[in-house]
C-alpha cells in the first residue's frame, strides 16, 4: 500500500470536492473506504481509485 493520504488532498484526488464533502460521506458511511486510527483519517490511493471506477458511467441513462 502507498502511503495514504489526508482529507483534504483525498477530495482533491478525486476531483476538487471539499474536504467537508468527504467528512459528511463518512458520517453517512458511504464513499470511498478510508483508514482511521485515533482522531486521524487517511484515505489510501487504491481505496479512492476503487470507488472513482466503480462510479464510472458510459452512458447519462445507465443505472447507478
Amino acid at each position: 500500500m502507498k502511503t495514504p493520504i489526508s482529507t483534504e488532498k483525498a477530495a482533491e484526488y478525486l476531483g476538487g470536492f471539499k474536504p467537508n464533502t468527504l467528512e459528511n460521506w463518512r458520517s453517512r458511511g458511504v464513499g470511498p473506504r478510508f483508514i482511521k486510527i485515533g482522531r486521524l483519517v487517511r484515505y489510501s490511493i487504491d481505496d479512492l481509485d476503487a470507488y472513482l471506477e466503480a462510479h464510472s458511467r458510459q452512458s447519462t441513462s445507465q443505472p447507478t
